[in-house]
Protein backbone atom coordinates (compact mmCIF):
# COMPACT_ATOMS: atom_id res chain seq x y z
CA UNK A 1 0.00 0.00 0.00
CA UNK A 2 1.39 3.34 -0.94
CA UNK A 3 2.44 5.40 2.14
CA UNK A 4 0.42 8.67 1.00
CA UNK A 5 -2.94 5.68 1.13
CA UNK A 6 -1.88 4.43 4.49
CA UNK A 7 -1.48 8.26 6.01
CA UNK A 8 -4.94 9.16 4.13
CA UNK A 9 -6.54 5.91 6.26
CA UNK A 10 -4.51 7.11 9.37
CA UNK A 11 -6.24 10.67 9.37
CA UNK A 12 -9.50 9.18 9.05
CA UNK A 13 -9.05 6.82 11.82
CA UNK A 14 -8.24 9.40 14.15
CA UNK A 15 -11.01 11.76 12.42
CA UNK A 16 -13.36 8.85 13.51
CA UNK A 17 -12.66 8.86 16.98
CA UNK A 18 -12.79 12.71 16.89
CA UNK A 19 -16.51 12.38 15.73
CA UNK A 20 -17.00 9.66 17.95
CA UNK A 21 -16.16 12.26 21.10
CA UNK A 22 -18.11 14.87 19.95
CA UNK A 23 -21.26 12.98 19.15
CA UNK A 24 -21.46 11.54 22.29
CA UNK A 25 -20.73 14.84 24.74
CA UNK A 26 -23.12 16.48 26.22
CA UNK A 27 -23.01 19.46 23.73
CA UNK A 28 -23.37 17.51 20.59
CA UNK A 29 -26.86 16.80 20.54
CA UNK A 30 -27.88 21.05 21.16
CA UNK A 31 -27.29 22.18 17.85
CA UNK A 32 -29.66 19.56 15.75
CA UNK A 33 -27.85 20.51 12.53
CA UNK A 34 -24.21 20.32 13.94
CA UNK A 35 -25.25 17.16 14.69
CA UNK A 36 -26.78 15.68 11.41
CA UNK A 37 -23.77 17.16 9.82
CA UNK A 38 -21.01 14.77 12.19
CA UNK A 39 -23.54 11.62 11.60
CA UNK A 40 -23.23 11.97 8.18
CA UNK A 41 -19.92 12.60 8.14
CA UNK A 42 -18.84 9.99 10.64
CA UNK A 43 -21.66 7.26 8.56
CA UNK A 44 -19.08 8.00 5.53
CA UNK A 45 -16.05 7.50 7.16
CA UNK A 46 -16.98 4.16 9.32
CA UNK A 47 -16.94 1.41 6.33
CA UNK A 48 -13.67 3.06 5.32
CA UNK A 49 -11.83 2.81 8.63
CA UNK A 50 -13.17 -0.43 8.91
CA UNK A 51 -11.62 -1.87 5.65
CA UNK A 52 -8.24 -0.39 6.61
CA UNK A 53 -8.45 -2.09 10.28
CA UNK A 54 -9.52 -5.67 8.63
CA UNK A 55 -6.47 -4.84 6.29
CA UNK A 56 -4.11 -4.16 9.12
CA UNK A 57 -5.29 -7.18 11.19
CA UNK A 58 -4.43 -9.13 7.73
CA UNK A 59 -0.97 -7.81 8.14
CA UNK A 60 -0.47 -8.47 11.27
CA UNK A 61 -1.86 -12.56 10.70
CA UNK A 62 1.06 -12.10 7.80
CA UNK A 63 3.92 -11.25 10.14
CA UNK A 64 3.08 -14.01 12.43
CA UNK A 65 2.60 -16.54 9.69
CA UNK A 66 5.81 -15.45 8.19
CA UNK A 67 7.59 -15.97 11.62
CA UNK A 68 6.21 -19.61 11.48
CA UNK A 69 7.99 -20.03 8.54
CA UNK A 70 11.15 -21.17 10.75
CA UNK A 71 9.47 -23.19 12.91
CA UNK A 72 10.32 -26.57 10.53
CA UNK A 73 7.07 -28.23 12.24
CA UNK A 74 5.00 -25.20 11.24
CA UNK A 75 7.09 -24.45 8.34
CA UNK A 76 3.71 -25.42 6.39
CA UNK A 77 1.28 -24.27 8.14
CA UNK A 78 2.77 -20.99 7.74
CA UNK A 79 3.05 -20.84 4.14
CA UNK A 80 -0.93 -21.25 3.58
CA UNK A 81 -1.60 -18.85 6.33
CA UNK A 82 1.15 -16.57 4.28
CA UNK A 83 -0.19 -17.24 1.17
CA UNK A 84 -3.99 -16.48 2.33
CA UNK A 85 -2.91 -13.77 4.05
CA UNK A 86 -1.54 -11.83 1.26
CA UNK A 87 -4.40 -12.64 -1.18
CA UNK A 88 -6.47 -11.21 1.32
CA UNK A 89 -4.52 -7.70 1.96
CA UNK A 90 -4.76 -7.62 -2.19
CA UNK A 91 -8.50 -7.51 -1.85
CA UNK A 92 -8.75 -5.31 1.05
CA UNK A 93 -6.36 -2.92 -0.62
CA UNK A 94 -8.44 -2.67 -4.08
CA UNK A 95 -11.68 -1.68 -1.83
CA UNK A 96 -9.79 0.84 0.05
CA UNK A 97 -8.82 2.57 -2.95
CA UNK A 98 -12.67 2.94 -3.95
CA UNK A 99 -13.65 3.79 -1.12
CA UNK A 100 -11.16 6.34 -0.87
CA UNK A 101 -12.81 7.73 -4.55
CA UNK A 102 -14.43 11.28 -4.21
CA UNK A 103 -18.04 10.43 -4.01
CA UNK A 104 -20.92 12.76 -4.78
CA UNK A 105 -22.05 14.53 -1.52
CA UNK A 106 -25.52 13.55 -2.28
CA UNK A 107 -25.24 10.03 -1.78
CA UNK A 108 -25.74 9.76 1.89
CA UNK A 109 -28.96 12.39 1.27
CA UNK A 110 -32.87 10.97 1.55
CA UNK A 111 -34.85 11.84 -1.37
CA UNK A 112 -37.73 13.00 -3.27
CA UNK A 113 -39.05 10.24 -5.71
CA UNK A 114 -41.48 11.69 -8.37
CA UNK A 115 -43.15 9.47 -10.81
CA UNK A 116 -45.49 10.80 -13.68
CA UNK A 117 -47.83 8.56 -16.12
CA UNK A 118 -46.90 9.91 -19.83
CA UNK A 119 -47.99 8.08 -22.90
CA UNK A 120 -50.87 5.35 -22.48
CA UNK A 121 -53.77 6.55 -20.82
CA UNK A 122 -55.28 4.41 -17.80
CA UNK A 123 -52.37 1.82 -18.88
CA UNK A 124 -49.23 4.24 -18.11
CA UNK A 125 -50.58 5.42 -14.75
CA UNK A 126 -51.16 1.66 -14.04
CA UNK A 127 -47.71 1.47 -14.59
CA UNK A 128 -46.57 3.90 -12.21
CA UNK A 129 -48.58 2.04 -9.82
CA UNK A 130 -46.52 -0.66 -10.39
CA UNK A 131 -43.41 1.34 -10.83
CA UNK A 132 -44.14 2.99 -6.72
CA UNK A 133 -44.56 -0.41 -5.55
CA UNK A 134 -40.99 -1.80 -7.09
CA UNK A 135 -39.17 1.15 -5.91
CA UNK A 136 -41.06 0.76 -2.14
CA UNK A 137 -40.32 -2.88 -1.82
CA UNK A 138 -36.95 -2.30 -2.89
CA UNK A 139 -36.70 0.38 -0.21
CA UNK A 140 -38.49 -2.08 2.37
CA UNK A 141 -35.47 -4.22 1.74
CA UNK A 142 -32.71 -1.69 2.32
CA UNK A 143 -34.98 -0.92 5.42
CA UNK A 144 -35.86 2.51 4.41
CA UNK A 145 -39.00 4.47 4.85
CA UNK A 146 -41.14 5.42 2.17
CA UNK A 147 -43.59 8.29 2.80
CA UNK A 148 -46.33 9.40 0.18
CA UNK A 149 -45.77 12.98 -0.06
CA UNK A 150 -48.69 13.47 -3.33
CA UNK A 151 -51.13 11.25 -4.90
CA UNK A 152 -53.10 11.71 -8.61
CA UNK A 153 -54.87 8.44 -8.61
CA UNK A 154 -56.33 7.04 -11.45
CA UNK A 155 -60.00 5.68 -11.90
CA UNK A 156 -58.28 1.82 -12.04
CA UNK A 157 -56.28 1.96 -8.75
CA UNK A 158 -53.12 3.81 -10.51
CA UNK A 159 -51.15 7.01 -10.82
CA UNK A 160 -51.24 10.20 -12.98
CA UNK A 161 -48.75 11.79 -10.67
CA UNK A 162 -47.33 10.35 -6.95
CA UNK A 163 -44.42 11.75 -5.59
CA UNK A 164 -42.88 9.70 -2.52
CA UNK A 165 -39.80 10.66 0.15
CA UNK A 166 -37.69 8.12 0.49
CA UNK A 167 -35.47 8.11 3.92
CA UNK A 168 -32.68 5.62 4.64
CA UNK A 169 -28.91 5.95 4.54
CA UNK A 170 -27.58 5.80 0.85
CA UNK A 171 -30.90 6.13 -0.54
CA UNK A 172 -29.92 8.85 -3.19
CA UNK A 173 -26.95 6.59 -3.73
CA UNK A 174 -28.44 3.76 -4.81
CA UNK A 175 -31.30 5.37 -6.73
CA UNK A 176 -30.24 8.32 -8.71
CA UNK A 177 -29.78 6.81 -11.90
CA UNK A 178 -33.46 5.45 -12.34
CA UNK A 179 -34.75 9.21 -13.02
CA UNK A 180 -35.79 9.34 -17.04
CA UNK A 181 -38.27 7.51 -18.98
CA UNK A 182 -39.46 3.95 -18.28
CA UNK A 183 -41.34 2.34 -21.09
CA UNK A 184 -43.49 -1.18 -20.53
CA UNK A 185 -44.54 -3.50 -23.53
CA UNK A 186 -47.70 -5.48 -22.44
CA UNK A 187 -51.18 -6.48 -22.49
CA UNK A 188 -53.21 -3.89 -20.61
CA UNK A 189 -56.44 -5.17 -18.24
CA UNK A 190 -58.11 -2.36 -20.09
CA UNK A 191 -57.35 -4.27 -23.29
CA UNK A 192 -60.15 -6.14 -24.46
CA UNK A 193 -58.89 -7.46 -28.17
CA UNK A 194 -55.80 -8.95 -26.62
CA UNK A 195 -53.38 -6.35 -28.25
CA UNK A 196 -49.80 -5.48 -26.66
CA UNK A 197 -49.67 -1.76 -25.73
CA UNK A 198 -46.38 0.80 -25.32
CA UNK A 199 -46.84 2.96 -22.33
CA UNK A 200 -44.35 4.86 -20.59
CA UNK A 201 -43.49 7.28 -17.49
CA UNK A 202 -41.29 9.72 -16.23
CA UNK A 203 -39.12 9.00 -12.73
CA UNK A 204 -37.51 12.05 -11.13
CA UNK A 205 -35.28 11.19 -8.14
CA UNK A 206 -33.96 14.38 -6.45
CA UNK A 207 -31.47 14.60 -3.16
CA UNK A 208 -33.73 16.37 -0.14
CA UNK A 209 -32.69 19.34 0.33
CA UNK A 210 -31.06 19.77 4.15
CA UNK A 211 -32.79 22.86 5.26
CA UNK A 212 -34.99 25.04 3.12
CA UNK A 213 -32.58 28.31 3.86
CA UNK A 214 -29.94 26.55 1.81
CA UNK A 215 -32.22 26.74 -1.19
CA UNK A 216 -32.54 30.56 -0.27
CA UNK A 217 -36.54 30.53 -1.46
CA UNK A 218 -37.13 34.26 -1.05
CA UNK A 219 -41.33 34.24 0.12
CA UNK A 220 -42.18 37.18 -2.05
CA UNK A 221 -41.41 34.75 -5.50
CA UNK A 222 -44.18 32.02 -3.83
CA UNK A 223 -47.92 32.30 -4.16
CA UNK A 224 -49.33 29.58 -1.70
CA UNK A 225 -53.18 28.43 -2.22
CA UNK A 226 -55.31 26.29 -0.10
CA UNK A 227 -58.41 24.18 -1.49
CA UNK A 228 -59.83 20.96 -0.23
CA UNK A 229 -58.48 17.65 -0.57
CA UNK A 230 -59.83 15.46 -2.53
CA UNK A 231 -60.13 11.09 -2.32
CA UNK A 232 -60.59 9.42 0.67
CA UNK A 233 -60.91 11.01 3.95
CA UNK A 234 -64.48 11.00 4.94
CA UNK A 235 -66.34 14.35 6.17
CA UNK A 236 -63.11 16.16 6.88
CA UNK A 237 -62.80 16.53 2.92
CA UNK A 238 -65.74 18.23 2.63
CA UNK A 239 -64.94 21.04 5.56
CA UNK A 240 -61.14 21.90 5.50
CA UNK A 241 -59.00 23.47 2.97
CA UNK A 242 -56.01 21.00 4.05
CA UNK A 243 -54.65 20.80 1.11
CA UNK A 244 -51.63 23.22 -0.13
CA UNK A 245 -50.46 24.49 -3.61
CA UNK A 246 -46.99 26.14 -3.64
CA UNK A 247 -46.68 28.15 -6.89
CA UNK A 248 -42.58 29.58 -7.31
CA UNK A 249 -43.36 32.22 -10.11
CA UNK A 250 -39.71 33.06 -11.36
CA UNK A 251 -39.53 29.40 -12.45
CA UNK A 252 -43.03 28.23 -12.43
CA UNK A 253 -42.56 25.26 -10.41
CA UNK A 254 -45.82 23.86 -8.76
CA UNK A 255 -45.99 21.61 -5.98
CA UNK A 256 -49.58 20.24 -4.40
CA UNK A 257 -49.50 18.55 -1.41
CA UNK A 258 -52.81 17.12 -0.04
CA UNK A 259 -51.92 13.38 1.68
CA UNK A 260 -52.23 15.01 5.39
CA UNK A 261 -55.58 16.39 7.25
CA UNK A 262 -53.38 18.85 8.71
CA UNK A 263 -52.84 21.70 6.60
CA UNK A 264 -49.74 22.89 7.81
CA UNK A 265 -47.46 19.70 7.42
CA UNK A 266 -48.82 19.61 3.91
CA UNK A 267 -47.30 23.30 3.42
CA UNK A 268 -44.28 21.66 5.08
CA UNK A 269 -43.88 19.12 2.58
CA UNK A 270 -44.82 20.66 -0.31
CA UNK A 271 -41.99 23.09 1.02
CA UNK A 272 -39.85 20.40 1.45
CA UNK A 273 -40.76 19.54 -2.58
CA UNK A 274 -40.09 22.31 -3.86
CA UNK A 275 -36.54 22.36 -2.17
CA UNK A 276 -35.38 19.76 -3.58
CA UNK A 277 -36.75 20.16 -7.17
CA UNK A 278 -34.77 24.13 -7.00
CA UNK A 279 -31.59 22.44 -5.82
CA UNK A 280 -32.22 19.58 -8.43
CA UNK A 281 -32.49 22.27 -11.37
CA UNK A 282 -29.29 24.15 -9.82
CA UNK A 283 -27.07 21.03 -9.94
CA UNK A 284 -28.68 20.00 -13.78
CA UNK A 285 -27.61 23.95 -14.41
CA UNK A 286 -24.29 23.67 -13.05
CA UNK A 287 -23.58 20.17 -14.74
CA UNK A 288 -24.60 21.28 -17.96
CA UNK A 289 -22.43 24.46 -17.47
CA UNK A 290 -19.18 22.28 -16.24
CA UNK A 291 -20.14 19.73 -19.49
CA UNK A 292 -20.03 23.16 -22.28
CA UNK A 293 -16.73 24.63 -20.47
CA UNK A 294 -15.31 21.17 -21.12
CA UNK A 295 -16.67 20.92 -24.57
CA UNK A 296 -15.09 23.98 -25.13
CA UNK A 297 -11.81 23.10 -24.18
CA UNK A 298 -11.24 20.02 -25.75
CA UNK A 299 -12.73 20.43 -28.61
CA UNK A 300 -14.54 18.11 -31.27
CA UNK A 301 -11.70 16.15 -32.49
CA UNK A 302 -11.93 16.71 -36.09
CA UNK A 303 -9.11 17.01 -38.35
Amino acid sequence: MKQSIRDKLEHLTGRLEELDRELSSEDGARDMNAFRDLSRERSEIEPVVALYQSCRQAEADCATAREMLDDPEMRELGRMELESGEARIAELEDALQLALLPRDPNDERNLFLEIRAGTGGDEAALFAGDLLRMYTRFAERQRWKVEIVSANESDLGGYREVIARVVGNGAYSKLKFESGGHRVQRIPVTETQGRIHTSACTVAVMPEADELDAIEINPADLRIDTFRASGAGGQHINKTDSAVRITHVPTGLVVECQDDRSQHRNKAQAMAVLAARLNDAQLRVRQASEAATRKSLVGSGDR
